[in-house]
């Protein structure tokens, strides 16, 4: 299994960007997005279940970020909207089965990405 995660760039304050995973590989349940910044601990962002639409995000995304699979095409997406400086960090693309209630626990996603560095000036 690999992944493969791409759209990252340099952008500013209030623009939006879509990043975009291609999964190739056996189906996982969940797939998820994480972001790190230096010295920090690799963090929750979303995440989306096989069998659904529902999404999963953390607070600091909720109502700005969406996060969809196309299971036909193996690919994940996330769409950022109205994007700040405190979104700047590598994001990286996960794949695992966790259970719900720990679709943000970063333990449970077994294949993740190389990364895509997203810059928010202001």
């Amino acid at each position: 299994v690999q992944l493969q995660a791409s759209g990252g760039g340099l952008v500013q304050a209030g623009d939006s960007l879509r990043l975009t995973c291609a999964v190739s590989g056996r189906t996982f349940r969940s797939l998820g997005w994480f972001r790190q910044t230096p010295g920090k601990e690799r963090e929750f962002v979303a995440a989306v279940i096989r069998d659904g639409n529902r999404g999963y995000y953390s607070d600091s995304v909720k109502g700005r970020f969406t996060i969809s699979r196309d299971n036909a095409k193996n690919t994940l997406y996330l769409e950022m909207n109205t994007l700040k400086p405190e979104d700047t960090a590598v994001y990286f693309c996960a794949a695992g089965d966790p259970i719900i209630s720990s679709v943000s626990a970063s333990l449970g996603y077994k294949v993740w990405g190389q990364g895509t560095q997203v810059t928010v000036s202001s």
